[in-house]
Parts: structure tokens; sequence; C-alpha cells
């Protein structure tokens, strides 16, 4: 009836439990098309897309994820029209209003990258406490990217090397790729940092300043399902083709 599929399994393959990348990475795209296909305006999408977010969520919990990574709001993000930017700023808060407690209860832990000091105080609250009503959670990581951008995430860390060197705290010799890990947003993921998966919905197939020094290795899956319309089917669709290919990492692998 629209333009994409909606979310479903396309795969004949079986899904192994054994073999669940730990983290996942998700550009959450095609509300505002999703919406418009349906003569609605574009915030219909993304209260839609709210509702896949929590669906998304429990499902990578139940399957076994160790790290869920979304990217929420990009620094790009701000070119948006002024009244869906004041929208997508009220998500975060009617999202951990009505979810945390559902986060508790599948032992989910929220983390954010990004650069939330930028946020309206409402939204900064809204995250700070989600954070601190999940740090006791110790299974998945729900880690949103909020203001957040890939460039901007490198800089910083390159800014925070560059006056530790200056300091004389560390010599130029000693920065490594571990050194550059240490100082991204995502340290605190220590060996999940990066991505086994990252999954693109809409069509669009491109990375959009996502992670890009984290993805160096990630299997990509493009799906042309809107993210209103992606669901648990969808997502273990995603990863039966991730359990079909061979990660290699620049080397060889025997058959």
């Amino acid at each position: 009836m629209f333009g994409k599929k909606e979310g479903s399994s396309t795969s004949n393959a079986k899904l192994d439990p054994n073999r669940i990348p730990d983290h996942i990475a998700i550009i959450m795209d095609g509300n505002g098309r999703w919406a418009q296909e349906r003569h609605l305006p574009r915030v219909a999408g993304h209260k839609q897309g709210m509702q896949t977010v929590k669906n998304v969520t429990i499902a990578a919990s139940e399957l076994g994820v160790k790290v869920l990574s979304l990217y929420a709001f990009s620094t790009e993000n701000w070119k948006r029209p002024s009244s869906e930017v004041s929208y997508l700023m009220q998500l975060p808060i009617k999202f951990f209003s009505t979810f945390v407690p559902d986060l508790v209860k599948h032992n989910v832990r929220v983390m954010v990258m990004g650069d939330i000091t930028k946020l309206p105080q409402g939204t900064q609250k809204a995250v700070n406490d989600a954070i601190a009503d999940t740090a006791d959670c110790n299974g998945m990581i729900l880690n949103f990217a909020l203001n957040y951008g890939s460039r901007d995430e490198i800089i910083r860390a390159t800014q925070q090397i560059a006056k530790k060197v200056a300091a004389k705290e560390i010599s130029v010799d000693q920065i490594d790729e571990q050194l550059l890990s240490q100082n991204m947003m995502t340290a605190d993921l220590d060996k999940l940092a990066d991505p086994d998966l990252l999954i693109r919905t809409s069509g669009e197939e491109r990375i959009s300043n996502f992670m890009l020094w984290q993805i160096a290795y990630s299997e990509l899956e493009f799906t042309d399902v809107y993210w209103p319309d992606f669901d648990r089917h969808s997502l273990e669709d995603a990863i039966v083709k991730f359990q079909g290919r061979h990660r290699r990492y620049g080397g060889l692998k025997n058959n």
C-alpha cells in the first residue's frame, strides 16, 4: 500500500541464539516519510518511532544483545524546522516518563553519548534521571546518541589527547588506536564499544556521521523498512543476515 515494505522477516535461515551480536547500532530513519505517505504530519512519524524504540529495545534485550546504540538526534538535526526540533526535544521526556519502569523490569541500563548540555533543561533532566534510575541495572545497555556527531566526537577526542601532550602527561609516540578509543564517547563501553552490526532503516545507504571510528569493521545492513514499521521480526532478520557473513577483520579465514 505504501512506498516501503512494513516490518517482516524475509530470510528463510534460522536465527542462532548462540551467535547474537554483542553490540547493535541503528540509524533510525524514515519517520517523516512514513508519516507523509499516510498524509500525517511528520511529528506523527516521530511519535510512532518512539513506540518502535520501546519495542525494539525489549526485543534486543530478550535476544541477548549486550549494547543497543540508537542514533536519536544528530548535531545536524538542529537544521530542521524549529517546530520539529521542539517536538523532538520533548520525545525523551515522554519516552522516559513512561518507559523507565519497563527498562528496570528488563534490567536495561541507559547511557548517552553526545553533548547533552546543548539540549533544553527539561530534556537534560529526563535523560539524567533515566541514567540515574537505571544505574543499578546490569543487563543490556541502551546507548542513545543525542546531539551526537561522529566528526565532533573525533575532534573532541583529539583535543583531549592534545591537551595531555601539551601538559606532558603523554608523549606523541603514545598516541595509538587504544588511546584514541579511550577518549571517545563510547569509552565506558570498553570492549563492547565497536558495533558488530550497524542497521539503517528506510532504504538510505549512508552512515550520516554516526560512530565513524567505531564501525571500522562492523557489518552493515540497509533495509527498506521505515523505522516506525521496524519490529522484532525486522531485527531478527538483520541478525540472521549478520550470522550468515564471515568477519575476517582484514585477514583470511579458512572455510
